[in-house]
């Protein structure tokens, strides 16, 4: 574990009708966290953040949050495709919570969070752009229905350090000329959340304001009582309804165990196949074979899908294709 300590200063707070419409918001009793506790960065408070209809202005507020900052147009309605069901996920941890968005204009938004770094984690990236973008519907071979689909990427862990901006951008560009636009239908969008902590805050005032306040919520959400998130957030009252949802969602015991249960699964499952390449990779030393690697992960792949793992988390960490780990026995 990191321990990043901070120095900053804390802005004024609002004006007295800001503060009138907090008061009249449902208080919720304050606590400091332990070092399991829930963080704003959970998969599964996101889910049920994110999901739940009445918080489609939270929703669409960070996703235009996101457009402001590099200068699209705002969105006026966010539907979630995959709300979070919490009898099936109940059953099932491997569930990937990633959330799916459908604007007005039916563009497409897969917004994750994601706090641990692994191989193949930007292909993984890429690869649920792709299946998102090609399950846009249309009819037959008219790709004139297919639509711009947006990846909106929380990272708590620090990456690409060669780059600045918190806010990093990726898209298909000439090499040759960059002004050359491939298409506007792939853009990916990663707020690095833990490069600004890394920093110490540094590039953070580089954000437009909502978007600073998001990342304020992500970062300390956990860590700071109502008043002292009021005034990191300048007031913003959707940030500061996020924050509320959050709260409530902490003092659920359910929820406190869903997510324990989770962060156990998503561990064991790391050491899991962490163990299983150590093995692997000593047995190919020992062997002096080139192919011993791809035999383990085959091992590992085929061991996994016995156990009921789910298909795309097999690939993600072996780093076999879908197709290969269908045709496993």
């Amino acid at each position: 574990m990191i321990t990043v300590f901070l120095v900053f200063r804390l802005p004024n707070p609002g004006g007295n009708g800001t503060m009138k419409s907090m008061k009249r918001r449902t208080k919720v009793a304050n606590s400091v966290p332990n070092e399991q506790a829930i963080k704003p960065t959970s998969d599964v408070f996101t889910a049920v953040l994110w999901s739940a209809p009445k918080n489609e202005p939270l929703l669409r507020n960070f996703i235009n949050a996101v457009q402001a900052n590099c200068h699209q147009p705002p969105i006026l309605e966010a539907t979630v495709l995959n709300p979070f069901n919490i009898k099936e996920f109940k059953e099932d941890k491997q569930i990937i919570l990633d959330v799916h968005v459908r604007d007005e204009w039916s563009h497409r938004y897969n917004v994750e969070i994601q706090t641990a770094p692994h191989a193949g984690f930007c292909d993984r990236v890429l690869l649920q752009w792709s299946n998102t973008y090609s399950g846009v519907p249309r009819t037959g071979d008219d790709y004139a229905q297919l639509v711009p689909v947006k990846g909106i990427v929380l990272t708590a862990f620090p990456i690409f350090p060669a780059l600045r901006n918190l806010h990093t951008i990726f898209e298909v560009r000439s090499q040759e000329d960059a002004e050359i636009l491939l298409s506007d239908h792939l853009q990916i969008h990663f707020l690095r959340l833990g490069d600004m902590l890394k920093r110490q805050m540094e590039g953070l005032n580089d954000l437009c304001a909502d978007l600073r306040h998001w990342m304020y919520f992500f970062a300390f959400g956990s860590t700071v009582a109502e008043d002292k998130m009021s005034q990191l957030v300048e007031n913003n009252p959707v940030v500061m309804a996020a924050y509320e949802e959050f709260r409530r969602f902490t003092s659920d015991a359910e929820m406190q165990s869903i997510v324990y249960r989770r962060r156990r699964f998503l561990e064991d499952q790391r050491l899991y196949v962490g163990a299983a390449r150590a093995e692997g990779k000593a047995e190919g030393k020992a062997e002096g074979k080139a192919e011993g690697k791809a035999e383990r992960d085959i091992e590992i792949a085929r061991n996994m899908k016995q156990k009921g793992y789910d298909l795309t988390a097999i690939a993600e960490l072996t780093g076999l294709s879908r197709a290969e780990i269908k045709r496993l026995d």
